[in-house]
């Protein structure tokens, strides 16, 4: 078990490092006022409306770096932070959730993937560490049988959820990519604006980048446990 604590420290350290950066970098680029002067919630719904989507509605909600686009409902939640505000970072965060938005209008297969995964996720990541764990507990206790299959369900579980992280990253680049085109195209930034915003999502992206890498790191270490020596 040393390994594994070694091994989720040094993933919780990078993993933090990226997400104080993110922070710096929202803060920094939320200081770059917009010249065209639009609001998160005014940029979003041009997106939306330049795209041809008219059926979803542009909403805040309440917390910090809370932004995401809920396909069930078909709402783009902006933080309070971005639905008002208009600087860089605001006019970043409002065109990525909106790129979700986006994908979700053309059937975006990545997206239509990932969607169908979360139920399954929602239920088995939770259990799956602890199936791990306690399979090999009985299985150390009463030999390879029972205890082996429980640990072995635990893994496969824990793969949907490590697949389910790196299917995330194509959505979360391509929806970047969408918001950052648009902003480019359409002319609602300038130079020094369109920086700060394709910075600000670079690191975005790097904590599901992080997040994936570490998902995979643990299921690959539990995996040696079950299927080789174990420390």
């Amino acid at each position: 078990m040393i390994g594994y604590y070694i091994l989720i420290g040094a993933i919780a350290l990078v993993s933090w490092l990226v997400s104080n950066q993110l922070k710096k970098k929202f803060a920094h680029y939320s200081k770059v006022q917009l010249r065209n002067g639009m609001s998160g919630k005014e940029i979003a719904e041009k997106m939306l409306a330049d795209n041809g989507i008219y059926d979803v509605e542009v909403i805040s909600v309440a917390g910090q770096l809370t932004d995401h686009y809920n396909p069930k409902n078909k709402t783009v939640n902006l933080s309070e932070a971005v639905y008002n505000q208009r600087n860089a970072a605001a006019a970043a965060v409002a065109a990525h959730e909106c790129g979700h938005a986006v994908q979700h209008a053309q059937a975006y297969s990545w997206l239509q993937t990932r969607s169908t995964l979360v139920p399954m996720v929602s239920v088995t990541s939770g259990m799956s560490q602890w199936l791990v764990i306690g399979g090999l507990i009985l299985a150390g206790a009463a030999g390879v049988g029972f205890g082996q299959w429980i640990a072995v369900a635990g893994l496969a579980f824990m793969a949907v959820a490590t697949v389910f992280s790196f299917i995330t990253l194509p959505v979360e680049y391509d929806a970047s990519n969408r918001a950052l085109a648009w902003l480019k195209a359409k002319n609602m930034v300038t130079p020094e604006e369109y920086k700060g915003s394709e910075d600000a999502l670079k690191w975005a992206a790097r904590t599901y980048l992080v997040a994936a890498i570490g998902a995979l790191a643990s299921l690959l270490y539990w995996a040696l446990q079950v299927f080789g020596g174990r420390d």
